[in-house]
């Protein structure tokens, strides 16, 4: 709106002063305002120029800070998955998830349908089916997260001092089954500081499917039984799996 109404401006100007030039002004002294048309033509032609492109830098710049978000949002995630997977429930304990990462173990089960003989009385005996599931073995968690910088996974990147908001909830998932849930998020604005303000609020209001809506960045939900991110696909390498 603010180009347009420059745009429109500057062309009421021109309008004005080429009335000014041909009323007013003499012939031998018409060359000044050519000069300052020309002037003007260039400072107008270097604005619009500025007004289309920085929408498009702070797209690529925006996308750029976002992503190593991102990935850290997605190691909280993954470390928050293998410790439910464990204990049944998510934990809000930042140290403690790092703990878990580098010293806990997952067991390693195998299925398998065995058959009893059941007497029914009255020398009726039946076959019944039942599954067993065996622990064969353990395995590190650390395994999942080699090559990962897990032990900084909630600074957040890009801005100094900053980390990760985690908190964890309940949703009755059934009635009356109880699950745990979890949440981790950082603002957008402060990742966007030093950027245009008002791309900056437009980036805060956004909600387009393919853009990471609203003024967070986050994982998880406190109201919704997923380990999702707010990010759309292009920020996800192509199999990862988001939801539980």
């Amino acid at each position: 709106m603010s180009l347009f109404l420059m745009i429109l401006g500057a062309v009421l100007v021109a309008v004005l002063l080429a009335f000014a030039i041909v009323k007013y002004l003499p012939l031998n002294l018409r060359w000044i305002p050519s000069i300052v048309m020309l002037l003007l033509a260039v400072f107008l032609g270097f604005k619009i120029y500025n007004g289309i492109m920085e929408p498009i830098e702070f797209s690529k710049t925006k996308v750029k800070k976002y992503a190593p978000v991102v990935e850290n949002l997605k190691i909280i995630r993954d470390a928050e998955v293998k410790f439910f997977e464990k204990n049944g429930k998510y934990t809000e304990n930042k140290a403690l998830l790092i703990k878990f990462i580098e010293e806990a173990k997952l067991a390693l089960t195998e299925t398998r349908t065995v058959i009893d003989k059941i007497n029914k009385g009255g020398g009726i005996i039946v076959d019944v089916e039942r599954r067993v599931t065996d622990t064969i073995g353990y395995e590190p968690v650390l395994k999942y997260f080699e090559g990962r910088d897990f032990k900084n996974m909630f600074k957040v990147p890009g801005v100094e001092g900053a980390e990760f908001e985690l908190e964890i909830g309940e949703v009755e998932k059934v009635q009356g089954l109880i699950v745990s849930t979890f949440m981790a998020r950082t603002p957008k604005k402060a990742i966007l500081a030093g950027m245009s303000e008002s791309l900056v609020k437009q980036e805060l209001e956004v909600i387009q499917t393919d853009q990471i809506k609203g003024e967070y960045i986050s994982v998880g939900s406190l109201e919704e039984v997923t380990s999702g991110g707010n990010w759309p696909p292009s920020y996800d390498k192509p199999g990862e799996n988001k939801k539980q």
